[in-house]
C-alpha cells in the first residue's frame, strides 16, 4: 500500500518576514489557503492515527505536512492574527470528539478527505500560474509540495478503509462529510483573518471571496463524482504531468537546498531557483 513513497524533509524558512497576504493581488485567496493551513495540524494527525503502522510512507509524508503547516500557522499568529489561537482551540476539541467515533467511521472520513484532495491537487497544479503567479515563493512551495505528495499516497487511506470495512455507503458518506467538514474548519480561519484585515465587510472583497469559493467547488467537484461509483479506486485518476516534473527536479537537486519555484515566470515550471 505504501510502495515507493518518499518522505521529504524540506527546510522551510518560515520567518516573520513572510506576509500573511502572500499573494498581494489575491488577498482573499491568500487567506483561503491560510485557513486551510490552520486545519492541517489537527486534520493530519487525525488521519495518521486512523491508519495502520505499516503504511509508513503515508504517515511519514503527512507528519511532514502538518509539522510545516504548524510552523507556518505560528508565523501567521505572530504576524497580526492572534485570534487564530481560538480557532485552533475549537479544532482541538472537534478532532478529539471525532477520535472517539468508531474505527470504520474514522477510516471513512480519512479516505473521503484524501479522495477529495485528488481534485484539489489537479486544480492547484493545473491552475498554478493563476493562483501563485508573483506570490511568495515559500508559501507556493509549501502548498504545491503538499499537493505533489498527496498524489503519491492518494490510495493508502482508501485501501485501508476497504480492508477494514469496505462499506460503499459509509465510503460515500466519508467522502461528503470529510470534505465539507474540512472546508467549514478552513472557513473559520480565513473569515477571522479577513475580519482582522477589515475586508470581511467590503462588498468587493466578499465578491472576490465568493468567486474563489465557487471556483473551488467547480474545480474539485468533477473529480469527486467518479469516486461515487461503487468500483472506484483512486489509482484510476491520472496525476498532472507537472507532478512527475517536480519529482524529477527534486531528485536531481543538491542535498540541503530549498526547492523554491520561481513564481515570477510564466507557467511556474518545475525548476528550482537558488535559495
Amino acid at each position: 500500500m505504501a510502495h515507493d513513497i518518499e518522505i521529504r524533509t524540506i527546510p522551510f524558512p518560515f520567518e516573520d518576514g513572510i506576509p500573511p497576504v502572500w499573494n498581494a493581488a489575491m488577498p482573499e485567496w491568500s487567506h483561503m489557503v491560510n485557513g486551510a493551513s490552520l486545519v492541517m495540524p489537527y486534520l493530519e494527525p487525525f488521519l495518521i492515527k486512523n491508519l495502520r503502522e505499516d503504511v509508513r510512507g503515508f504517515v511519514g509524508q503527512e507528519a511532514q505536512h502538518y509539522t510545516n503547516h504548524r510552523r507556518y500557522n505560528e508565523m501567521l499568529k505572530r504576524n497580526g492574527y492572534p485570534e487564530l489561537a481560538r480557532v485552533e482551540e475549537a479544532m482541538t476539541r472537534g478532532y478529539k470528539r471525532l477520535s472517539a467515533r468508531a474505527l470504520d467511521w474514522r477510516l471513512a472520513y480519512t479516505a473521503g478527505f484524501e479522495t477529495m484532495t485528488i481534485g484539489l491537487t489537479e486544480w492547484l497544479i493545473n491552475d498554478r500560474e493563476k493562483l501563485f503567479r508573483d506570490a511568495n515563493p515559500v508559501v507556493a512551495l509549501l502548498v504545491l509540495w503538499h499537493m505533489v505528495e498527496e498524489t503519491e499516497h492518494k490510495s493508502v487511506a482508501f485501501d485501508v478503509f476497504q480492508a477494514v470495512s469496505g462499506s460503499y455507503l459509509l465510503r460515500v458518506f466519508g467522502l461528503i462529510y470529510g470534505s465539507i467538514h474540512v472546508a467549514i474548519l478552513s472557513r473559520r480561519g480565513y473569515v477571522a483573518m479577513l475580519k482582522r484585515d477589515g475586508r470581511w465587510t467590503q462588498l468587493r472583497s466578499r465578491l472576490r471571496l465568493w468567486r474563489m469559493v465557487g471556483l473551488f467547488f467547480a474545480k474539485v467537484a468533477p473529480a469527486m463524482i467518479p469516486a461515487l461509483a461503487p468500483r472506484h479506486h483512486p489509482d484510476t485518476s491520472r496525476d498532472p504531468a507537472w507532478v512527475r516534473q517536480w519529482r524529477d527536479a527534486y531528485a536531481s537537486m543538491d542535498s540541503g537546498r530549498l526547492p523554491l519555484l520561481d513564481t515570477h515566470t510564466a507557467g511556474i515550471e518545475a525548476q528550482f531557483s537558488r535559495a
